[in-house]
């Protein structure tokens, strides 16, 4: 028996390690292509480890087409929605979670079936009222747009996890003198870190990756976002594919930085009560 499950667990091992090799090739193939002088075709056979190591790629890619521009644009875009959205969406499911008031239910539910209504069909009345409010073509408007599509998951998210929360907090927090907002600051968002930095990674990843609204909202050129930028890119350069994967591969850093940041937070055992998130 003992044999057995030893050979499942060397198995599995087996399996997850060949299944990583396979999910890494693609990025090390990319890589690789990237760091390749000269690459207006596919390499073939691909290539895992360049000849010799050429950054000029990403030199090129960072300096043409006002591509530095473009990323900047993004970084803001997305940090700003990023820190907004989880403001919102932490006191959005703290006020449904502990607070009780009339029409809880309805405005939560409200909040429910938007998140049913598919974000191709949401632009356009989005659109008409960005537009009556001039906020066409301006980044107020495209963050606007972006906090809007994530408050509703956010909060249902982050609702059921402070729903857990035992109110004995709150209530020596309350005894003590305190208020809602000292309840809502030094207890509840420290004891939601963990939930709050997973929302915050699928915040960014979201806006930053973001073409369709974007393309719909920015009309001038010199305030378009990455995913409009790296289309143009691969439109302008559709042979030369180590600028290609260059310009994708800059266009990972801030991903794998805000992951970096944020992951230590996932699993994460707060004192004084052993909750986890």
């Amino acid at each position: 028996m003992k044999k057995k499950k030893i050979a499942m667990q060397l198995g599995l091992q087996v399996l997850l390690i060949g299944a990583s090799i396979l999910a890494i090739m693609p990025f090390l193939y990319m890589l690789a292509t990237a760091l390749t002088k000269d690459t207006y075709t596919m390499p073939n056979p691909p290539i895992l480890i360049p000849k010799e190591f050429y950054t000029g790629n990403f030199v090129s890619a960072w300096t043409s087409n006002s591509f530095s521009r473009y990323f900047l644009n993004s970084l803001f875009v997305s940090l700003v929605t990023m820190v907004l959205t989880l403001a919102i969406s932490t006191a959005s499911a703290y006020g449904f979670a502990k607070l009780r008031f009339r029409g809880r239910n309805v405005i939560f539910n409200v909040y429910l079936f938007s998140m049913m209504i598919p974000a191709v069909l949401a632009l356009v009345s989005q659109y008409t009222v960005l537009n009556g409010l001039n906020l066409i073509d301006t980044y107020r408007g495209l963050i606007l747009l972006y906090i809007s599509g994530g408050i509703a998951g956010n909060t249902y998210f982050l609702k059921g996890f402070i729903e857990q929360l035992p109110n004995d907090y709150e209530e020596s927090v309350m005894i003590d003198g305190g208020s809602r907002f000292t309840v809502f600051s030094r207890i509840i968002l420290p004891l939601c870190r963990p939930s709050i930095a997973t929302l915050a990674i699928l915040s960014f990843m979201g806006t930053w990756d973001e073409f369709f609204a974007a393309l719909t909202i920015i009309k001038t050129a010199s305030k378009r976002t990455l995913p409009i930028a790296i289309r143009l890119f691969q439109g302008q350069n559709a042979t030369q594919w180590g600028l290609v994967f260059a310009a994708a591969l800059i266009a990972l850093i801030p991903i794998l930085i805000i992951y970096i940041t944020f992951q230590k937070y996932f699993i994460k055992e707060t004192d004084d009560g052993g909750v986890k998130g």
